[in-house]
């Protein structure tokens, strides 16, 4: 077995014998060319996973050579040779893309080393691309629904800048997705996404986790520690359940925004830190403000840009999409075939209110994953395993006439959605698609008093 393949090019037959000779017994499979445009040639027989290249060579030198292989091959990692190379030489393979620069005549230890260590960032680069694609998949936001979409266009129109944004909506709906998504668009998109769960840390800890502190700053804090913030520096920090942040911490946050500076817990020194801000939480904020729990200022400095993510009974249309998305997810997880939803069970999951959101669908789908015993999961599997609740009512009515029994469905949804949008009749009228003053005919059409 080949630990791989590598391509050596050099003008002078010695080299190229001697150095496949120390490759192959570190078994390494070995390519040579004796020229940079056979060298170019070579790559439509092979795949080389690293390049050797001499730098001084007639007709195309090595820096040409390593300019046409980045264009071609830009993952590909080469070192460069030379016996009279210069540091501004060094520096401009460096900048092209050369992985190292190494001095003949060559130590064949070193240049093992230098291979090991050039491949081995390779190998790393692949993972991290690997780990960073599945992260991506499992943070995808799923759903093509009028409110989704919107979420959506929010976020493309946000995420390139440098604003602040709160998320808002109830546990469950995916905020975390949201921020991650705004990260992922923005321009600090490889630099940090750091994240904070503001109610799951103690509050006379929630200081040293978000700025950090000095060694001896309390009692168990026996070394320096960097904040979040710092961890965060040219990137972004995710504060999660902003409304359950202490007093102290959210004067001290304020001070960041503003100016962009902290000092860490114990400390004096002034650090500056480039951070961009996404808060997220599930309360209504006036209403902490007006009770005294919440800075305005900080509130203010914080909703530069609201965006509000639904419910999951506000995008029931997301259901199937989401549920077909979970069950992947789920028994690639638990090593189980991947499972069907008949019909009749995704009616059901679509009929439930699901009061945990976007959780709890998951959790029900992963329970089913698990314990389902055929490849298709079955209405009776879902009733048994998912509190579905009460079977919703019969839309016909014996001695009811159509228009009656019409009027009657007309009602219950109004009223709904009425109790959905907190009774609020404007944002009710813009959930149903009605203009306002047609929703508040139908309600008196329907009996229903919109002052109540």
């Amino acid at each position: 077995m080949t630990l791989g393949t590598i391509l050596i090019v050099d003008d002078e037959p010695n080299i190229l014998a001697s150095l496949r000779r120390a490759l192959a017994l570190e078994s390494y499979a070995v390519e040579t060319a004796e020229s940079g445009r056979a060298a170019l040639d070579r790559l439509a027989k092979i795949s080389p996973d690293l390049a050797l290249l001499d730098l001084a060579m007639p007709e195309m030198d090595g820096l040409e050579l390593l300019k046409r292989l980045k264009k071609r091959l830009p993952e590909l990692p080469v070192v460069m040779m030379s016996g009279h190379g210069t540091i501004e030489t060094a520096l401009q393979a460096t900048r092209l893309g050369a992985f190292d620069f190494v001095e003949k005549p060559l130590s064949s230890e070193s240049l093992l080393i230098t291979v090991r260590n050039a491949l081995k960032l390779v190998s790393l680069k692949r993972e991290n691309e690997t780990l960073r694609q599945e992260a991506g998949d499992l943070r995808r936001m799923v759903g093509r629904s009028a409110a989704m979409q919107k979420v959506r266009n929010t976020i493309d129109k946000v995420a390139p800048t440098q604003g602040r944004v709160l998320i808002t909506g109830p546990n469950g709906t995916g905020k975390e997705l949201v921020a991650w998504a705004i990260h992922q668009g923005s321009t600090r998109v490889d630099a940090p996404f750091i994240k904070v769960n503001c109610a799951a840390i103690p509050e006379e800890l929630i200081e040293s986790e978000l700025f950090g502190h000095e060694k001896g700053a309390f009692t168990g804090a026996t070394q320096q520690r960097k904040g979040k913030f710092e961890q965060a520096h040219g990137g972004t920090l995710f504060l999660d359940e902003i409304g359950d942040m202490s007093a102290g911490a959210q004067a001290k946050v304020l001070r960041v925004l503003q100016e962009g500076e902290l000092e860490r817990v114990g400390g004096s020194d002034t650090l500056r830190v480039d951070v961009r801000v996404l808060a997220a939480t599930n309360k209504a904020m006036p209403a902490e403000i007006e009770a005294g729990r919440f800075r305005e200022d900080l509130y203010y400095r914080l909703n530069v840009v609201q965006i509000e993510v639904p419910a999951l009974r506000q995008r029931r249309d997301d259901i199937p999409l989401l549920a077909r998305h979970f069950l992947d997810v789920a028994s690639v997880a638990h090593g189980k075939r991947t499972k069907e939803l008949h019909p009749s069970a995704l009616t059901l999951l679509m009929q439930h209110d699901w009061p945990g959101n976007i959780r709890e669908l998951k959790n029900s789908i992963e329970r089913l994953v698990i314990l389902s015993d055929g490849e298709n999961v079955s209405i009776d599997e879902v009733r048994e395993f998912l509190p579905v609740g009460e079977p919703p009512k019969k839309s016909y009515q014996r001695g009811l006439s159509l228009k009656e029994m019409v009027a009657v469905a007309e009602r219950d949804i109004v009223l709904q959605a009425l109790e959905d949008n907190e009774q609020h009749v404007s944002k009710t009228a813009t959930a149903l698609q009605l203009e306002r003053s047609h929703l508040y005919k139908k309600m008196k059409a329907l009996g229903i008093d919109p002052r109540a």
